[in-house]
């Protein structure tokens, strides 16, 4: 069974001032940054890093040519890795991530990034639907505090809801440690 690793929109704009920051990021690049070296040990070839480019300036972040856009330090690409460029929270919409993958022959897909309750969720569920089995690396994963009318849902329990909710009928969700441990 080979297997690839998809690193989601860790960019700049989410970190400590940037145009729309999350919670923890630091640590769950980190952690990325792990799973990572792992793959260029073991599975170089199968490496995908994605990065949203806003189609539109309405979003306020993620806007072409800014340094908010670019990948962050902590998971640069090398030259030979893959690097898929998206406008949609779904890492395989409007993308060539699928072709990729399946002229690599990957049916297994590992997937880390941000944000947890937007394009983790909906790249997660993609993956599934085409067919990939699917592990999720959560403390790998960032989001933040959401807002619906007057209540306030901290990063930390959107996070564990999204992570809960993907648990189990569309995928393997561990922690870095047992990903690191199992391989």
């Amino acid at each position: 069974m080979s297997s690839a690793l998809i690193i989601v929109d860790i960019q700049n704009d989410y970190f400590p001032n940037g145009k729309m920051e999350l919670s923890n990021t630091d640590q769950a690049a980190a952690n990325a940054a792990r799973v990572l070296d792992w793959f260029r040990q073991n599975n170089k070839e199968n490496i995908f890093h994605v990065q949203h480019i806003a189609s539109s300036p309405e979003l306020g972040f993620f806007l072409p040519n800014t340094k908010g856009a670019e990948l962050h330090e902590t998971v640069q690409p090398l030259e030979h890795e893959n690097v898929i460029v998206k406008n949609f929270p779904n890492s395989f919409l409007k993308t060539d991530l699928e072709s990729k993958l399946r002229e690599k022959g990957v049916t297994k897909v590992i997937v880390v990034g941000m944000m947890t309750h937007m394009c983790i969720d909906a790249t997660v569920r993609a993956a599934v639907d085409l067919g990939f089995e699917t592990t999720l690396i959560e403390d790998a994963c960032a989001t933040r505090d959401l807002t619906y009318q007057d209540k306030v849902v901290p990063a930390e329990q959107v996070h564990y809801a999204f992570v809960g909710a993907l648990n189990g009928m569309y995928a393997n969700v561990i922690s870095t440690e047992d990903f690191l441990q199992q391989n």
